[in-house]
């Protein structure tokens, strides 16, 4: 019997009888077979005719308002009039109630896609939908399955990053006395660096056989569709990537070797300020007041603010000079970044590359040595970042969101379903579960929108 409820209810199968309200202000709902194919043997499939007896059972649904419905299914049990079966007798069941399930398979499939698709922890889940913690990550495993085994998308620049799992663990040697580190676990992830790809995989660990490890198991032809593979300054993912991808081209990605020329001034710093002073750098001091200064770009700093770091130190004697040498010297390797997506000539590439080196010779300060020398040496692997353009930014956007995923479930204990959970996660909007945001183009006339706009673009022109 087809009603109201029972569209209203919209569980296939079954219709509803009736509804009672209960004492404590809940709903009752009984329900009968709705579903001829429920009569049929679950072994050899004949229609049964002979009713054995009846049974009533109690599966759990999604939930409906504030207190939910309780359901109450009665159903008949069935001979098999099929001689050879070796089934004598069964119950009825449908797709969405399996025999013996007590849950529905629309409850079920919802617990394990809130986590799967919505970025929920397995707590609030078991919250809302009144389940317990092992039913909601058995249902997450589930669908879950589904992005694993899924076949990888087509990828031609690949990234590769680490994260670390947790925090280092030393102990102390108690005959030595020594510290050494007993625990430092990380997870070495690979993704689309070009496309909405997301998080193709991730392997505990972060050697050359870790990383070998997964390209083993990824199908030849989609190896060779990698045109290029962008990586941190890490000579370990750099001989991974020579040995599993011979054909590919690794590409140093911009901001860590920025970042490296930014350790490089914070250390010519504290080692001036040691050597010239006898002590630690002070607020009084003019190179600790321009220490955030020295890291900014300088397309960043104003007129003023380039003033107030550049004649303090001018002023300051061997300290500032030498500082202002070694911000020179970033400057330059920046201005020789900056060249990436421009379309510049290999000459021009070879002239900064010249500036920027020489410069460093001439400098005689051993950290700016040292990074010239860190530079010439994956000189290689920077000119394909100035050529391609290519960096690992999504990887660093993917790792952030991982560390995301791990700071709202309070951490894990099993690594294979952080990788589960993180894999699910960063692979949303590849699988249609996150959209962009589409804003309306301002007309240029709309009021407080423009006015701030034209105030903006006053008082950047006036610098």
């Amino acid at each position: 019997m087809v009603n109201d409820t029972t569209l209203l209810l919209d569980l296939d199968g079954v219709s509803v009888m009736r509804v009672e309200r209960c004492e404590d202000g809940g709903r009752r709902v009984h329900l009968a077979t709705a579903d001829v194919s429920a009569r049929a043997c679950p072994a050899c499939g004949v229609l049964a005719s002979r009713v054995k007896g009846s049974a009533t059972t109690r599966p759990r649904d999604l939930p409906y308002g504030e207190r939910g419905l309780e359901f109450f299914w009665h159903k008949r049990r069935w001979f098999c009039r099929e001689p050879a079966c070796p089934r004598a007798s069964f119950t009825e069941q449908i797709p969405q109630i399996p025999a013996g399930a007590r849950l529905t398979e629309r409850l079920r499939s919802t617990a394990g896609r809130r986590i799967r698709d919505a970025g929920s922890t397995v707590i609030p889940a078991t919250r809302d939908l009144h389940l317990s913690w092992p039913t909601v990550m058995d249902a997450f495993r589930t669908v879950a399955h589904e992005v694993v085994q899924a076949p990888l998308p087509e990828v031609g620049v690949l990234g590769i990053d680490e994260t670390r799992r947790g925090k280092t663990k030393w102990e102390q040697d108690p005959d030595t006395g020594k510290w050494r580190l007993t625990r430092d676990r990380w997870h070495t992830g690979f993704v689309d660096a070009l496309g909405n790809g997301g998080l193709l995989g991730q392997v505990e660990g972060r050697t050359v056989a870790d990383v070998l490890a997964w390209l083993a198991t990824t199908p030849l032809e989609w190896k060779k569709r990698i045109r290029y593979v962008a990586i941190d300054m890490s000579a370990t993912y750099r001989a991974a990537v020579h040995t599993g991808l011979p054909d590919a081209i690794v590409v140093v990605d911009h901001f860590h070797v920025v970042q490296l020329t930014n350790k490089m001034l914070s250390l010519v710093r504290r080692r001036t300020t040691a050597q010239v002073r006898g002590r630690r750098g002070r607020a009084s001091d003019p190179e600790w007041k321009a220490r955030r200064r020295l890291l900014r770009n300088r397309e960043d700093l104003t007129d003023e603010q380039f003033a107030r770091m550049w004649n303090p130190l001018l002023d300051e004697g061997q300290i500032g000079q030498t500082l202002l040498t070694a911000w020179i010297a970033k400057e330059s390797l920046r201005n020789l970044l900056a060249l990436a997506r421009t379309g510049a000539s290999r000459h021009q590439v070879g002239l900064d590359r010249w500036k920027f080196l020489t410069w460093c010779a001439d400098s005689d300060i051993p950290e700016v040595r040292t990074l010239a020398t860190t530079v010439d040496r994956w000189w290689p692997e920077i000119a394909s970042f100035i050529d391609t353009g290519h960096s690992n930014a999504k990887s660093e956007g993917i790792n952030r969101v991982i560390k995301l995923v791990a700071r709202n479930a309070f951490g894990f204990r099993n690594a294979t379903n952080q990788r589960l959970r993180t894999r699910c996660v960063t692979t949303r909007r590849a699988r249609g579960h996150i959209r962009r945001t589409r804003f309306m183009q301002c007309p240029g006339h709309c009021g407080p929108c423009c006015n701030r706009r034209n105030s903006s673009s006053t008082s950047a022109s006036a610098f």
